[in-house]
């Protein structure tokens, strides 16, 4: 469904396995991902508490440690198509703005 999404948008993207599951780079930066069931997604700081107010959206904490920007959807937060477009929006708005870890 995540590929499908982007696709359709005619984003260019490429899937690499990180951290237990697969991560979607754009532009050479980290933007979504999915481990297990949980969508990983990459908002940004700039409304970051006002996303984790949402249903189902939690710190994502994969080293124990919270990851500031970064938050995990559990399944039923991104298990339809809407759900799904809204959290990609959201993680392509600050994609713009990231930047890439890639060395030069």
């Amino acid at each position: 469904m995540l590929r499908q999404e982007l696709k359709e948008r005619k984003v260019p993207f490429v899937e690499k396995k990180m951290m237990g599951g697969l991560c979607i780079m754009v532009d050479d930066k980290m933007c979504v991902g999915v481990i297990k069931d949980d969508l990983m997604a990459r908002v940004g700081p700039h409304e970051y508490d006002e996303f984790l107010k949402r249903p189902n959206a939690r710190v994502m904490d994969f080293t124990k440690r919270p990851m500031k920007g970064y938050l995990y959807l559990d399944a039923e937060g991104w298990d339809n198509r809407e759900e799904l477009s809204t959290w990609v929006d959201q993680c392509l708005i600050f994609n713009k703005e990231a930047k890439s870890s890639k060395k030069k």
